[in-house]
């Protein structure tokens, strides 16, 4: 699969899913249904655990996937986006991680195999989503301590291990770390991945795909700009880096350009219906009539290799991408000089005409009557 993954990538634009808590919201279950039987007494609430419907209600998380297939979708992603032991702690169900995991990919697997089989000679692809996680690594959680943190690197490459394995076992043919907002997050996830696939000698495709919340803003959560990002994550061996969520195509259109000049690999791009505005019905302004042609622009001017939807999309909204890239030539992804890359918050190259580059920290003992004395104190 991975071979046809690059074929076709070097032919066309591939077509992306769009939302899955959109089309689950449309079902309105209630919370007896996320349960299940098997979870009929389980000791906390269960409605809007959407990751937990890969065992309570298969048939319709299967039935999803198939209609992002039929509408025109290349690859689908499993509805594992919280499949891991620290986001399934608000529900109290860290132990099940593996299994929700492993549920979600062959519910896609399944749908997957459904539609090739109705239509001969087509390749339908599953890509297991990798959320990241309910906490942070990188940014303080007390105002009080900057050094307190939601989580560590290593909780989470234990945490991201257990889905990964779920997502493999499940039958998956790409991983794709997304909607990231924090970087370091992101590389704990990309090593966790590094050291399943060392463990069972293994090797899929991985996408990336981080998230931009403030429109007019070139910066994420964690204050790094897209070009600091890409720097933070090249040396994974990505099949794809991209931007989804968050934002409508409106503010997403400088980022993704952005992302597009600087990247040497496929660069992917699923944003939500425009921004949320819960006065409209759908709760989105975006309707597949004015969303896809915003996209099929980017995909002229070769701005995209994936394109799809996220929050707020549905099929509607995907077959009418699907239609409007079709034809499309694919972005070609161009090599880069070979510079020392380094990033912070700010993105750093130093180039043959770099002047004298000094790396160190600046302290201010001003600021600090306690650093002060310490510095004075030779400690």
């Amino acid at each position: 699969m991975s071979a046809k993954l690059e074929t076709l990538l070097q032919q066309r634009i591939l077509v992306l899913d769009g939302a899955m808590g959109t089309m689950i919201q449309q079902r309105k279950l209630d919370e007896a249904a996320f349960r299940g039987e098997r979870f009929k007494e389980w000791k906390k609430d269960q409605k809007g655990h959407n990751d937990l419907l890969n065992l309570t209600q298969p048939a319709i998380i299967e039935e999803i996937h198939r209609q992002y297939f039929e509408a025109g979708a290349d690859i689908v992603e499993t509805n594992t986006f919280n499949a891991q032991a620290i986001s399934l702690a608000d529900y109290g169900m860290e132990s099940l991680a593996y299994e929700i995991a492993r549920a979600g990919g062959e519910c896609a697997r399944r749908a997957a195999a459904q539609v090739m089989s109705a239509t001969p000679g087509r390749s339908c692809f599953v890509a297991g989503a990798i959320g990241p996680t309910t906490k942070t690594s990188s940014i303080s959680t007390d105002v009080n301590n900057s050094a307190a943190r939601g989580t560590t690197y290593d909780e989470l490459v234990t945490v991201y291990y257990e889905q990964v394995r779920g997502l493999v076992d499940g039958g998956v043919d790409i991983l794709l770390v997304e909607t990231i907002f924090d970087t370091l997050n992101a590389k704990a996830a990309f090593f966790a991945i590094d050291t399943f696939f060392e463990d069972r000698h293994v090797k899929l495709p991985i996408m990336a795909s981080v998230t931009f919340i403030q429109a007019g803003s070139n910066r994420g959560v964690t204050g790094q700009t897209i070009e600091a990002f890409w720097n933070s994550i090249s040396h994974v061996p990505l099949l794809s880096v991209g931007i989804n969520c968050a934002l409508g195509p409106k503010e997403m259109r400088p980022l993704i350009e952005e992302l597009s000049r600087l990247a040497p690999i496929y660069v992917s791009s699923h944003p939500n219906a425009g921004l949320p505005n819960p006065l409209l019905p759908t709760g989105f302004p975006e309707t597949p009539d004015s969303l896809a042609p915003q996209l099929k622009e980017w995909a002229q001017n070769g701005w995209l290799n994936i394109v799809g939807g996220c929050c707020g999309t549905t099929p509607g909204h995907i077959k009418m991408i699907a239609e409007a890239v079709r034809g499309i030539p694919p972005r070609i992804p161009q090599p880069v000089e070979p510079y020392t890359r380094l990033s912070g918050l700010e993105a750093v190259t130093l180039r043959p005409e770099s002047n004298f580059v000094n790396i160190g920290e600046r302290t201010n003992v001003t600021g600090s009557p306690a650093f002060s004395k310490l510095i004075l104190g030779g400690d």
